[in-house]
């Protein structure tokens, strides 16, 4: 029988280009989306570091960390949503249950 819900591990990027408003929309947009799909358990905001290689010339990113439980159809769409979200570096999604 296949996993009703899980826990997953989101960590993504953003342009810290964005500014001090474009930033914290951001981190809301995601919460929000998640929330809705499933059940926040924690968000940390690492802030702004030195990316380990350049991305898109640049060298430095605003760092943001959620866990969250939900079902196994959800990570693929939030996948989805960051690759076409203007303002994302990178993501990685991770199942903590496997």
């Amino acid at each position: 029988m296949a996993k009703v819900s899980a826990n997953y591990e989101v960590l993504y990027i953003i342009d810290p280009a964005q500014g001090e408003e474009g930033i914290p929309a951001l981190v809301q947009k995601f919460k929000t989306l998640v929330e809705t799909h499933g059940t926040l358990k924690e968000i940390d905001e690492w802030g702004k570091r030195r990316l380990a290689y350049p991305i898109n010339d640049l060298l430095e990113g605003y760092y943001v960390l959620m866990t969250f439980e939900s079902g196994s159809e959800f990570p693929a769409e939030l996948d989805r949503i960051f690759k076409i979200t203007d303002g994302i570096l990178r993501s990685l999604i991770i199942c903590k249950d496997e």
